[in-house]
Order: C-alpha cells, then structure tokens, then sequence
C-alpha cells in the first residue's frame, strides 16, 4: 500500500514475485524459493477440476531449481501434501503453523489495535514476537512465512521483524478505508469461501462489542456454480449480510446460479440477509443498518471495492 503500485523496484541480488495460479502463469517459473499458503481449488473455470488445479501446484514444486526450498502453510493440508511431495523429491521443506512439527510454530494471535501480534516459537526453543499492522490470524501466517524465507537465507532476524512490523497492508486486503460516525469501513478482495472466512475472522477481532456488517460481491458465474454454498455458509459469521449480484467479468449469466444461491445458505435469521440487484442503492442500505462502534466491510474481487468511499460518505464523512 505505502508504494500505491504492484510492483517495487528495490536493492540487492534477490527478486521477489507473486506467482499467480489462476491462468497457470507460475508453471513459467523456477524459483529457488517457494512459499505455498494453500492449495484450495479455485479457478476451475480454467483448470476444469479439482484434481487438476491441485496437479498444478504439483507441477510447480516439480519447477524448482536444484537446491531449492519450500516454506508452507503446515495448518492447510493442501499445502502441507505438497511439502511431502517435495520431501520425496529430495526438496528442503520448512513448515509454518501451529502443530508441533512446524519449524516456526504460532502461538496463539493476539488483537493488536488495528494489527495483531504473535509469538513464533523456533525448534531451538527460541521466540520472536511478530508485529504486524494488519489484523487476522491468516495475516500473522502470511507474515511468518514470509520470515521463514527470511531465516532461511540468512537474514537477520531483528531486521525481518522490524520489516514485517513497519508493512501497512495491501489495498484490497482487509484494507481501512475511514470511520464515520464511528463507522469503520474496510475493504477486502476475498471471494473464495476460505478467504472470506479468514476476513470475517479478522474483522470480528477488530469490531468487538459492535456488529459486523459485510456486503459481498460473488465473483464469476462459474465460481459461484462451484462454491456458492460454501460462501454463504461462511457469510454467517457476520451479524448481517447484503448480497450483491453476481460479477460476471469475463462469463455470461446462468439461469440459477446468482446471488440467491449464496444468499440462501447463509445461516441466518432471514431478516438479515438482503439481495441487492441495484449496487446503487447499497451505501445507503449499510448506512442505515449501521451504529456507532460497528464495522462495515466490502467484500468481493469486482467493482464492489467502488462502494466503501460511497458508505462513508452516507455516514457522513471519513476521518
């Protein structure tokens, strides 16, 4: 977020890059370094199946160079099933979570403000206090395994912390976008059923005693063939839900797969779930369902981003 672009020209002889699954553009890489957070299908639109999204990342880890490492996600057994892969490959692998063979075990993530923080325990016995700015439990796992790689290759580990506590946020992940009339209003690109859990269990850190107050935008008429249910299930854990229509982006309509499919299986009291067909009219719907000490957040990978400035201007202005 500091730098307001996708790319940063730094220093130094290392290249860092977000390899991306959705079109298969990470099976052009052959890093020397890997890190896999998890291996939930998604884009099935281009992989076709689960099984085959899931040979992908096994193609992947097949990609690294001779000496490579792998850091994964030890709490997601997509993730963790291609460690062992890559243990059987003859691959270092180092494992980030909260189980006991982690190399870098979590404690427990303790609200911090608006951030968190958390103690990483090394097999030495050893701890480092994790800061961060951003809240959420799969932040401060994000965050861990970016210092693994770190550890890994050689960096100091007082200047990786400090690092990791200086890092903002992204935009479009859990971004705070203000508070009005003691509103906060944030942000967020999930639209996986995954993703949307992990933001709402953040959020929930962050609103307290409030309420929760989430509009979601399902994102590809194919996604929500596939997941649709499963987003609703984990809209439930907020207060109250508003659902917009469908995204299409690059697909057409679908008799019967649309917001309703998602709407319907969120599990809660009817009166606090609405369908919103008319995007226009959704900042005002927040406006008016929300009280001082709540939380508005947006959620969804299309133009439902659009819609934050909007709620807090019918709040009455961010500060």
């Amino acid at each position: 977020a500091d730098t307001g672009t996708n790319a940063h020209l730094g220093m130094g002889d290392l290249f860092v890059a977000e390899a991306d699954e959705s079109d298969g553009a990470f099976l052009v890489y052959s890093p020397h370094a890997a890190v896999v957070t998890s291996v939930d299908a998604d884009h099935l639109d281009v992989w076709g199946t689960e099984q085959a999204y899931r040979a992908a990342f096994v193609s992947f880890i097949d990609r690294l160079v001779h000496g490579a490492f792998l850091v994964v996600a030890g709490d997601d057994p997509g993730a963790a099933k291609l460690g062992d892969h890559a243990r059987a490959r003859g691959i270092e692998v180092l494992v980030v979570g909260s189980g006991s063979a982690a190399e870098l075990r979590l404690d427990t993530t303790v609200p911090d403000g608006d951030g968190s923080h958390t103690l990483v325990h090394r097999r030495d016995g050893s701890a480092l206090a994790l800061h961060l700015q951003v809240p959420g439990r799969h932040y401060a796992v994000d965050a861990a395994l970016a210092l693994g790689v770190g550890l890994r290759l050689g960096l100091e580990e007082r200047l990786l912390l400090d690092g990791l506590a200086a890092f903002t946020g992204t935009r479009r992940r859990m971004e705070r976008k203000g508070e009005a009339a003691g509103v906060r209003v944030y942000d967020s690109y999930a639209h996986h059923p995954v993703e949307i859990a992990g933001d709402l269990a953040a959020a929930r850190t962050l609103v307290g005693n409030g309420s929760l107050l989430v509009c979601f935008q399902p994102h590809l008429v194919s996604r929500v063939r596939a997941f649709g249910e499963a987003m609703g299930t984990a809209l439930g854990a907020a207060d109250e839900v508003i659902v917009m229509d469908v995204y299409l982006a690059r697909e057409d309509p679908e008799p019967g797969v649309d917001a309703g499919l998602v709407a319907r299986a969120v599990p809660l009291p009817a009166d606090r779930v609405q369908l919103a067909p008319d995007p226009g009219l959704v900042p005002a719907m927040l406006a008016e369902r929300a009280s001082p000490g709540d939380l508005v957040l947006t959620l969804g990978a299309g133009d439902v981003t659009a819609l934050a400035p909007l709620v807090l201007a019918e709040l009455g202005g961010a500060t």
